[in-house]
């Protein structure tokens, strides 16, 4: 376990005293906040941010990030709140811890929409701050770390998460040694068969590949000895996911994979010639393997990672994978984004990173136009995972695409209206299909046509987030456009099946309590549903023939008033208006509001005042007229129903240990429902709580339980 005197120690050697005071008062509140907390190993909780920290020093971040850190799991799992790290640490701290606290007290449908929302907001807040996603890989590495003493299922969950997006973040940075790790961290789950094997045969022949590794060195370094300019040779075997993925793509044995060692020459300049003339020294010395050669010099990676790549037929026959880089190269790409950047007057900057962090940025923020999670999901990954192409425009600029790009793609890449309006394409001065997947050192031209449009079947052949995207946004507006144009026929047609005109009745005041009764905030919404088919016409011409009840002539909180319903106020208060005290009160269950939560009153028909938060998405669907100010009365107490789901591991007695910590608040249970399933338990329970406040300790306490693997409030009942 690593303590705050390593930490510090560290820091010391970049930051100011001021800074590492903070870091210290940072350990220390962390301590504080998260006491009595353990981990599923049994370890006390605040050996996890100790380990974050620890690993954003060793990357010798700045004191805000450490200090978030030390600190990115106190708004989730303690009383914490923003205001108060803002009061203790400044509004930077505040700001990369919040951007880093989940979606947890939300309420989602399913695992996957929970998941893309998460990564939504990670990334949206990445945007204004890449410190959060460095945080986060630092945090999902520790995790990665420690990750045994989950049950089976969710460690094969997580793995799959941190393969799919948080190793492929970690590589779009350029930083390789967290990719690395966290890519071998997940392999071991996922395949745990295929690991034990690989890791069997490498331990086997290791002997015999360290003797071969410190030949070839010592040959490079003897052949480097007369060259002006100082190097270093090293060697390394090739971390375990990557010979597996090699293995499985080209269908090869262990025995088959010969480049299973990595050698890099990291010269001391900063000069991108003197690369070039240690490779002709290469391969001067051993023959080059044709097509193995990869200049990643003049033509970076989409990750800004500069290197020369070469394969030679070394000593023994034995295939050798060279890497020649500056040592400004090398740095880069061990540590990524993480090595060149500077922090400065409340904003980060970076120096020729700058436009490689826009492209990142650019590549994910347009995930914000997707809303299916599942669609989130697929168009993430795709981001996430280029084996990039390199071509060429018209005037010379080099692109760089994912491998299967097409013209397609490349259209979109310029501009949306060039992608929309595309019919054809030149590649070498050539007509090619618009299917016709890019290769690298491609001439690409493209032929528009004005008033041209995309088609669906393009969605089966671009690979880019941005053309996919745009594309899909085309035909959903088409699609809109075209049902809106329909329904508004078909409700044309019924309402003169009844000698009515359609374009005189929206006019009329009976559409807007209409859209009201049938829950639509605009005309559009109800005819692009009719058009879609989700409501007849028929319907909503018998609305307009048969009316609906008298409309409330007197001024609705009067009339209210007059009914004299012998109901309790239920802790509420009218703002500006007296005596209220008879008016029935109702809560409402799509958000079940308990005192701490803001509050708004929409006047029902025959039910009285129904009570929602001021957030619940079916209030801006009301008539606002309807609305009226209510807040509660400090004065009154009363409990209120809230339903919350604990979910935790199937041990003997999880009832009754929840139960009793429910039961220390002097909180009284009316339900409680346990459902188990490969040995996870999911707790039901319906406690009556007196405010918010309550209801978060009551939270807090059952999350410390070492049992427990999440608490959720599920607002509606």
């Amino acid at each position: 376990m690593i303590r705050i005197n390593d930490i510090i120690e560290k820091v010391q050697t970049y930051l100011s005293p001021e800074e590492v005071e903070m870091i210290e008062k940072a350990y220390i509140y962390s301590a504080s906040v998260h006491q009595g907390q353990v981990r599923l190993s049994g370890e006390p909780y605040l050996t996890h941010p100790m380990e974050v920290a620890g690993i954003l020093t060793d990357m010798r971040m700045d004191a805000a990030t450490i200090i978030s850190g030390l600190l990115h799991d106190t708004i989730e799992d303690t009383l914490t709140t923003a205001q108060q790290l803002e009061q203790e640490f400044g509004k930077d701290v505040a700001f990369l811890v919040s951007g880093l606290t989940k979606l947890s007290r939300l309420s989602f449908s399913s695992q996957e929409e929970r998941q893309s929302e998460n990564l939504r907001k990670m990334i949206l807040a990445m945007s204004s701050d890449i410190r959060i996603l460095l945080i986060r890989l630092a945090d999902r590495l520790h995790n990665m770390r420690t990750l045994q003493y989950h049950p089976k299922e969710k460690r094969i969950s997580i793995a799959r998460e941190t393969l799919d997006i948080y190793a492929p973040l970690a590589n779009r940075l350029g930083i390789y040694n967290i990719r690395m790790e966290l890519e071998d961290l997940a392999f071991q789950y996922i395949a745990p068969e295929a690991y034990r094997e690989l890791t069997s045969k490498i331990a086997k022949s290791k002997e015999a590949r360290e003797k071969y590794t410190e030949e070839v060195k010592n040959i490079i370094s003897k052949n480097m000895e007369n060259f002006p300019v100082s190097c270093k040779v090293e060697g390394r075997a090739k971390h375990l996911y990557s010979i597996y993925k090699k293995m499985h793509e080209q269908h090869l044995n262990f025995d088959e994979v010969y480049d299973l060692i990595a050698f890099r020459i990291v010269l001391d300049t900063d000069s991108d010639k003197t690369c070039y003339e240690v490779l002709s020294i290469i391969h001067a010395l051993w023959k080059p393997v044709p097509g193995r050669f990869k200049d990643y010099i003049a033509m970076p990676k989409a990750n800004h990672y500069q290197s020369l790549h070469t394969t030679v037929i070394g000593p023994y026959g034995e295939r050798v994978e060279i890497q020649i880089r500056t040592k400004s190269m090398h740095e880069w790409a061990e540590k990524g984004i993480a090595a060149h950047w500077r922090y400065k007057e409340g904003k980060v900057f970076w120096d020729d990173e700058e436009d490689q962090i826009k492209k990142l940025r650019e590549v994910l923020e347009i995930q914000q136009e997707v809303k299916n999670p599942k669609e989130f999901m697929s168009d993430l990954k795709l981001a996430l995972f280029p084996e990039e192409v390199y071509v060429f425009t018209p005037h010379g600029d080099v692109k760089s695409f994912p491998k299967g790009a097409t013209p397609i793609d490349f259209a979109y890449s310029i501009h949306t209206d060039i992608g929309h309006q595309c019919i054809g394409a030149k590649v070498n001065r050539n007509i090619v299909p618009l299917r016709y997947k890019l290769q690298n050192g491609d001439r690409v031209e493209i032929i528009t046509q004005a008033g041209h449009h995309p088609s669906k079947d393009w969605l089966k052949y671009v690979v880019t987030t941005r053309a996919i995207t745009k594309i899909r946004n085309w035909i959903n507006l088409e699609e809109k456009k075209n049902s809106l144009a329909l329904g508004k026929e078909l409700l044309e047609k019924e309402f003169k099946r009844h000698n009515l005109r359609f374009s005189h009745m929206v006019k009329s005041d009976e559409i807007r309590k209409a859209l009201d009764h049938m829950s639509f905030n605009q005309l559009d919404d109800l005819i692009y549903q009719v058009g879609l088919g989700h409501i007849s016409p028929k319907r909503v011409v018998n609305y307009f023939i048969e009316g609906e009840e008298n409309e409330i002539k007197e001024p609705l909180l009067e009339k209210i008033k007059k009914s004299k319903r012998a109901a309790p106020s239920m802790g509420i208060a009218f703002v500006g208006v007296e005596d209220m005290e008879d008016v029935m009160v109702n809560f409402a269950k799509c958000c079940n509001p308990i005192p701490g939560d803001a509050i708004s009153g929409y006047v029902s028909r025959g039910r009285g005042v129904i009570i929602h938060t001021v957030n619940c998405p079916y209030v801006k669907k009301m008539d606002q007229e309807r609305i009226v100010r209510v807040q509660w009365n400090a004065q009154e107490e009363h409990t209120y129903p809230v339903r919350i789901k604990v979910v935790c591991d199937d041990v003997k007695g999880v009832l009754t240990e929840v139960s009793s910590v429910i039961s220390s608040f002097d909180v009284n249970i009316s339900y409680a429902q346990v459902e188990t399933e490969n040995m996870i338990a999911t707790c039901t329970f319906v406690i009556d709580v007196n405010h918010l406040p309550q209801l978060n300790q009551i939270l807090s306490a059952i999350k410390q339980l070492r049992f427990v693997r999440s608490v959720e409030w599920l607002h509606h009942f």
